[in-house]
C-alpha cells in the first residue's frame, strides 16, 4: 500500500488542510512508523515487473542520460540494451555505463533498424529536428517509445506522429515532466477536488533566467526558430501541457505577442568583441561573459562531453570557447527567438489563462495563480498557499526540488510501467493531448508574427459524432 491510500482511507486527505509545511518529510516519516511506501503519489496500479522493460536509447545527450538512468537505480524495471549517436565519446560512455554489446551500439539511428526488433521499446531524446523520422521508424518497427519534448519541430510531424500512433497502437510517452513533480500533482489534487471551486482563469508565468537564455536560445542549439523550433514549442511546451492539464479542458483560441528586444547587435557594447575570448574590453563586467559562465563558474558544462579527470577541464573549456559558439559574444549572434513574450489562452469550457514566458530575470522556476470561485492559489514551483474565500483561512504546502521538480524519473517509471502492462492509460498524458499542447505553442507563434487570433483544433477536420 502506498502512503496516499493509507491516508486516503483514514479520510486525512479529503481536507487540504492535512498538507503542511514540509509535508512531504513528515509523510515520509508516517511511513517509515507504518511501513508503507513513502511515495505519497506512487500509482496503486503499478505492479511488481517479473522481468525488466528493454530499450534503445537513441541520442545519448543531457536528457537522454537522464532518462536512461532510470534503469541504473532501478534495474529490475529497466534494461538499456542499446544506444545510437554519432558522438562517439558520448556512445562509448553509454556503452560502458550500460555494458552493451557492441553490435547494439550505433553511430546512426537509421542502423538500430537494419536489425531485427531486440528491445521492447525505444528512447528517443536527439535534438527536435530529429524526432519525427525515428520516431516513425520504431513504431513502424513494433516499438514502444518515450519520445523527449517537443514531440516535433513542425506541426505537420507531430500529426504525422499521432497519426502513426493511432494506426500501429504502440505506447507514445511524451516527456511531459512537469506533470510528474510533486508540486504540480498536488496543484491538481486540490482543483480536482474542488477545494476553491470552480477554476475561472490562470497566470502562469515561466521565468527562463538570463544565463539559461543566454546559453540555450542565444548561444545554444535553440538560438534561432527556423533551424530549430519556436522558443514557445522548444521551451514552453511544459507550460502550454501544464496549464491544459490544470484546467481539464481543449484550447480554443490563442493570442500572443513577443519579441527579441535585448540579445541584438544594436546592443553589443563598444568595445565588444566576437568572442569573449579576444580580448573583449567589458569581458569583465559583462553578465553574459562566456569566460565566466563555464570557465570560471563551470556552469552548464555538459555541453562540452568533458574528460573524466577534472584537471584537465579548464584546458577543454577554453578550447570550445575560442572554437564553438558557447564562447561567441551574445549581441553577435544569429538568434531570433523572442526574450519575452505573452499568451492568452481561451479553454472551451471557458477558462482564460494568460502565460507569460521572461528571459531577463534572476530566478527559475514557474510562477502560478490560480484563480477559482471559492478561493485562489499562489505558488513557485516549491511552495504553494490556497486562500478560501469565505473563512480567509490561509493552507500552505512546501517542498524543495529540482528545476523539473523532480519529476524526471516519475514519468520514466510511470513509462516502464505502462511498457510492461501494455496499458497507455497509465501514462499521465494520451498522444492526443499531448499533441493538443503543442498545437497550442505552434498557434502561439503563428499569432505572434501574424497578430492574428489562432482557433485550436487537434483534427484538421471536425472530429466524428
Amino acid at each position: 500500500m502506498s502512503l496516499r491510500q493509507f491516508i486516503s482511507s483514514r479520510k486525512l486527505l479529503r481536507s487540504f488542510s492535512s498538507v503542511k509545511v514540509n509535508a512531504t518529510l513528515r509523510w515520509k516519516e508516517v511511513a517509515s512508523i507504518f511501513d508503507l511506501n513513502s511515495d505519497v503519489f506512487e500509482n496503486p496500479r503499478h505492479i511488481k515487473i517479473k522481468n525488466p522493460v528493454t530499450a534503445i536509447l537513441i541520442g545519448a545527450g543531457h536528457r537522454g542520460n537522464i532518462y536512461a538512468d532510470y534503469a541504473i537505480q532501478n534495474p529490475g524495471e529497466l534494461k538499456i540494451v542499446g544506444v545510437a549517436d554519432p558522438n562517439l565519446e558520448r556512445q562509448n560512455r553509454v556503452k560502458i555505463k550500460y555494458k552493451l554489446n557492441p553490435d547494439y551500439c550505433f553511430n546512426d539511428w537509421e542502423e538500430v533498424f537494419s536489425k531485427e526488433k531486440f528491445a521492447d521499446a525505444i528512447i528517443i531524446a536527439t535534438s527536435d529536428n530529429l524526432h519525427a523520422k525515428p520516431c516513425i521508424a520504431a513504431l513502424d518497427a513494433g516499438y514502444d517509445i518515450l519520445l523527449e519534448k517537443p514531440i516535433a519541430p513542425t506541426e505537420e510531424e507531430c500529426r504525422l506522429i499521432l497519426d502513426k500512433a493511432s494506426s500501429t497502437n504502440r505506447i507514445v510517452g511524451v516527456c511531459h515532466v512537469l506533470r510528474y513533480s510533486p508540486y504540480f500533482r498536488q496543484l491538481k489534487e486540490v482543483l480536482d477536488a474542488g477545494l476553491i471551486g470552480k477554476v475561472i482563469s490562470i497566470q502562469h508565468m515561466e521565468p527562463i533566467e538570463q544565463v539559461h537564455m543566454s546559453h540555450s536560445y542565444v548561444r545554444g542549439n535553440w538560438r534561432n526558430s527556423k533551424t530549430a523550433t519556436p522558443i514557445v514549442l522548444a521551451k514552453s511546451c511544459h507550460d502550454t501541457d501544464i496549464i491544459r492539464w490544470l484546467v481539464d479542458s481543449s484550447a480554443h483560441d490563442v493570442h500572443c505577442f513577443g519579441n527579441l528586444q535585448w540579445f541584438t547587435n544594436a546592443n553589443a557594447p563598444e568595445g565588444s568583441t566576437e568572442r569573449c575570448t579576444d580580448g573583449c574590453k567589458v569581458e569583465s563586467s559583462c553578465p553574459y561573459s562566456a569566460l565566466q559562465i563555464y570557465l570560471r563558474d563551470k556552469q552548464r558544462l555538459y555541453v562540452f562531453d568533458l574528460p573524466e579527470n577534472k584537471s584537465e577541464w579548464n584546458k577543454v573549456i577554453l578550447e570550445n570557447l575560442k572554437t564553438t559558439d558557447y564562447g561567441r559574444c551574445v549581441y553577435r549572434m544569429d538568434n531570433d527567438q523572442p526574450d519575452h513574450l505573452t499568451v492568452n489562452i481561451l479553454f472551451e469550457n471557458g477558462v482564460t489563462a494568460a502565460f507569460s514566458m521572461e528571459a531577463h530575470v534572476s530566478y527559475e522556476g514557474r510562477r502560478t495563480r490560480i484563480m477559482g470561485s471559492k478561493g485562489d492559489i499562489v505558488g513557485d514551483m516549491e511552495t504553494f498557499e490556497l486562500t478560501d474565500f469565505k473563512t480567509r483561512k490561509k493552507t500552505s504546502w512546501k517542498m524543495k526540488s529540482d528545476p523539473h521538480g523532480g519529476g524526471d524519473h516519475r514519468l520514466v517509471k510511470d513509462w516502464v510501467q505502462a511498457v510492461a502492462q501494455q496499458d497507455k492509460s497509465l501514462l499521465s498524458s494520451s498522444i492526443e493531448v499531448s499533441i493538443e499542447s503543442h498545437l497550442m505553442a505552434f498557434g502561439a507563434e503563428k499569432s505572434r508574427l501574424n497578430r492574428t487570433i489562432e482557433e485550436i483544433n487537434l483534427y484538421n477536420t471536425p472530429p466524428p459524432s
